[in-house]
């Protein structure tokens, strides 16, 4: 399983709320959770190959920006 981890501007379940129906919407993503205790709200994402990476990164990140919310990738 691969992981991408994201620094949002989540700030509530609300929010999360709103986000969840783009991210939902991206079948190769197997599962997602958002951590809104953290300092950077990180909102992580789980998919099993590799090669979908850029294409789940690029889609990721216009599903929480179309909703109004920042987000950057956190590299590790």
């Amino acid at each position: 399983m691969q992981t991408l981890r994201f620094k949002t501007s989540l700030k509530c379940n609300g929010c999360v709320n709103a986000i969840k129906p783009g991210i939902e919407a991206i079948k190769k993503i197997k599962s997602w959770r958002v951590f809104l205790d953290v300092q950077d709200r990180t909102l992580e994402v789980d998919f099993e190959n590799p090669s979908d990476e850029e294409e789940i990164l690029r889609v990721v990140q216009s599903a929480v920006k179309k909703e109004g919310y920042t987000i950057d990738e956190l590299k590790d």
